[in-house]
């Protein structure tokens, strides 16, 4: 075999093995990329949050009765519902709509049906909190209170998250700034990043509406509500190359 065969028998070898490395390599770097990643890469995260008045008040009113036969006791529930709604369209800034509905038999020591149970609710919605318990108090003679609730509205949101995206964002570069430094590089660059919000909403007892469920036996008293609220955060991930 003279000099020249085998130089060129050793690159041909050099070449193979190459190609049996190469996609060794490409699948080991599919099965765990971390493995592969440059030198320098940090991962951390940043965020931004503050508590927002919620902004919605929800009122359930509701009406039982109970009755002989099903059939008139699911008109007569039909009507007190039906009167209390038509009374709240008249109300500037109240939305009023049908909430649950239920008719049921009543049952006697023997199993029989002795009776028949009905209850019909309405919801009234607002962001004006005084509007809506003025109309929960006139209401009053027809239904009583069942529930209220806050809560907040998306606009709320929306306008607390707008505030809070640049405000995470800096705190996103500044602790990878103080990380690169502190690792001893002298700058970064932001490989990838992701911006989400969400919020939580803050327990707070309705027992001021509740005890003054009774009082709806003297028509047009307002009952006594007061919202709580709601902790809106936006959180910041990513990675970033220090260099």
């Amino acid at each position: 075999m003279t000099k020249k065969s085998a130089r060129a028998l050793s690159l041909a070898a050099v070449a193979v093995a190459v190609a049996l490395v190469a996609p060794v390599a490409t699948h080991a770097q599919e099965m765990n990329p971390r493995a592969w990643q440059p030198s320098g890469v940090l991962s951390l995260s940043a965020q931004a949050s503050t508590d927002v008045p919620e902004d919605v008040i929800h009122i359930t009113m509701f009406y039982e009765e109970e009755a002989k036969d099903p059939g008139s006791l699911t008109a007569h529930l039909n009507q007190r519902a039906d009167a209390a709604l038509s009374q709240a369209k008249g109300v500037a800034g109240v939305t009023a709509r049908t909430g649950a509905f239920a008719v049921y038999p009543s049952t006697d020591r023997d199993g029989k049906i002795s009776a028949w149970r009905g209850r019909t609710e309405i919801v009234l919605e607002s962001h004006d909190f005084p509007a809506a318990s003025k109309l929960a108090g006139q209401i009053g003679n027809q239904m009583q209170v069942g529930n209220v609730d806050f809560s907040l509205s998306p606009e709320a949101q929306r306008a607390a998250e707008q505030k809070l995206t640049s405000e995470a964002i800096r705190s996103f570069r500044a602790r990878a700034d103080e990380a690169a430094k502190a690792f001893g590089y002298s700058a970064y660059s932001i490989r990838d990043v992701n911006v989400g919000s969400g919020r939580n909403v803050q327990p707070m007892p309705r027992m001021m509406a509740m005890q003054a469920a009774p009082a709806m036996s003297s028509a047009s008293a307002p009952i006594s509500v007061e919202g709580g609220k709601a902790t809106v955060t936006v959180t910041v991930n990513g990675s970033v190359q220090m260099k």
